[in-house]
Order: structure tokens, then sequence, then C-alpha cells
């Protein structure tokens, strides 16, 4: 197997684009973004940044009772989030090495699906009092996936209480995630269709990911791989 060194290295092309320095890996609940970042942190040596899922006491309560709850699982993310993010250097003028399970920029994403008007409201100045000024990736990773195939992953993968998200959320879920992607221009993005490939148990097919990341040549392409041919 080749180092992982050598996977990420720029071929003698002047047109290559440099290793990014900073991965956000993004994407719909059960489409494996956390799986892939782990991998690709392993693989590149770098730091490894994760969205404090687990950590946060409202999340569970949130699938029982979705409306009650919505806030105070919005402001947790909010503000851990914006607390992991601004520890991140801000003297190095090159960026930071990272490798991040989340994009700090759809944050709003999830606060205009889950809350009402008041709420976001709320939301909306808590979050201009906190003045975020986030680092932006030099690469975005958006996971796709239909929201069936997510259903079934999140039922194998064992967590209790995300076995209550229905079908309908992940439905308007995949849908808000393909139109905030559709405008999305602040980084270079790497659109990979998830449907039939599985980073976590085939090595083949993190290699192929890696190696279309590698000879990416515009700041928007797409990864449609054929799991038969990996």
């Amino acid at each position: 197997m080749r180092s992982p060194a050598t996977l990420m290295e720029p071929a003698p092309n002047a047109n290559h684009r440099p290793p990014p320095r900073y991965i956000a890996v993004e994407g719909p609940i059960g489409v494996g973004k956390t799986t892939l970042a782990k991998q690709l942190a392993a693989a590149l040596h770098y730091p490894l940044l994760l969205e404090p899922t687990l950590e946060n006491p409202f999340l569970e309560r949130f699938y029982r009772e979705t409306a009650r709850y919505a806030l105070p699982t919005q402001l947790f993310f909010l503000l851990h989030r914006a607390r992991q993010l601004a520890d991140l250097s801000e003297n190095d003028l090159l960026g930071p090495l990272l490798v991040a399970d989340f994009l700090m920029d759809k944050d709003r994403l999830f606060a205009e699906l889950n809350l009402d008007e008041q709420e976001l409201r709320l939301y909306e100045q808590i979050s201009a009092s906190l003045d975020l000024r986030p680092p932006q990736p030099d690469l975005v990773i958006y996971l796709q996936a239909p929201a069936m195939v997510l259903l079934k992953r999140i039922r194998q993968r064992g967590a209790a209480f995300e076995r209550r998200i229905p079908p309908s959320y992940l439905e308007t879920l995949t849908q808000s995630y393909a139109r905030f992607f559709q405008s999305y221009d602040r980084s270079p993005l790497f659109i990979v269709n998830a449907e039939e490939i599985d980073f976590a148990r085939n090595p083949a097919h993190f290699d192929a990911l890696l190696k279309e990341m590698q000879g990416m040549r515009s700041s928007r392409q797409r990864f449609n791989p054929n799991p038969s041919l990996l």
C-alpha cells in the first residue's frame, strides 16, 4: 500500500492543487462523515476535530420531542462548535492542519429546519453576539445518499436514540443539505455519491476517493464511484 504522504503529494503539474490543509467533511446524519473524517486524519497525519454529538445532553430528548428541545439542542451545538473553532490558531498564516466532521457554515441549516420563528430570531441574536469568524476549509467534502439509505445505516450503527428519527425528517434534511450546497462557494467543494460505497469496510473505496480528491482540477467536482469496479 502507498504511504499516506505519497497519496497526497501533488503530481509534477503546474495546474495541480496543493494538498488541502483544512478539510471539512459534511453530509446528513448517517451518511458516514465521521468515519471518513477519521480515515482522512489518519492517512494524512492531521489532527481530528469531531462534532460533539454524544456530548449534547439535549439530543436524545430532541429526537423524542423535537419542538420542545430544538432550541437548547441547537444552542449547545452552536456554542460548542464556536469554542472548538476558536481554539484553532489564528496566528498560522497558512491556516490549521485539520480534518473536521462538520462545517460551521451549516449550523444555520439545522436552525432553520428545526426552530420556530421566535426561536430562530433568538438563535440569530446569540450567533451574532459571538462574532464568529472561523477559518474557511481548503476543501469541503459533501457526502450524499438517499434518505432510506441513511435510515438503514442509522439503524445498523446501534445508537438507540437515533432510531427515533422519522424517515420524513431525513428526507427533509437531505433536501436542505442539497439546497445548501447547491449555492455553496466559500471553499472548494468535492461532492461524493456515498450511496453504495463503504469507507469503513472497504479500503479500496477510500483509496479511490483519495485518488480522485488528489486529482481535483476545479473548485467544484463530483465523484460518482462505481462500486463494482473498485
